[in-house]
């Protein structure tokens, strides 16, 4: 009596992964489709807002720096006390959140490094910050 062989599964390729990926593809799509035509079709009574105001970003704090030997210097470029405060004083009226980061070199006096901290704060600047180093 001939033993029956058993059959062997004949080889086929598993679509299952495909599906999926083309089914996310499909919802990336529907998603991420713009209905700017539909907007317009519908009739809305938009409420109305203020002033609009643009979405410039403000300036980088300005820099400050007092030297050993009391020299002044606003954005690397030198500066008397007088031209510093008006120089900060029509930034801030630009810009009314302008900061300022004054450096003062550790071997100068104290009293130049106030005088221009002073400046600053008469200038009506309110986001004063000092640069320090720290000590490890």
């Amino acid at each position: 009596m001939a033993l029956r062989q058993p059959r062997s599964e004949d080889p086929a390729i598993n679509l299952t992964p495909m599906i999926d990926v083309v089914f996310l593809l499909v919802i990336f799509f529907m998603v991420g489709t713009k209905f700017s035509e539909q907007e317009g079709r519908i009739p809305v009574n938009l409420p109305g807002v203020g002033q609009p105001q643009s979405m410039v970003r403000g300036p980088d704090k300005r820099v400050v720096e007092v030297t050993r030997d009391g020299a002044v210097f606003l954005d690397g470029q030198p500066i008397s006390h007088e031209q510093l405060r008006s120089e900060l004083q029509r930034a801030r009226a630009a810009y009314p959140d302008l900061g300022v980061v004054v450096r003062g070199d550790a071997a100068g006096t104290l009293d130049s490094y106030a005088q221009v901290l002073s400046i600053c704060s008469n200038s009506g600047i309110e986001r004063l910050d000092v640069a320090v180093q720290s000590l490890r």
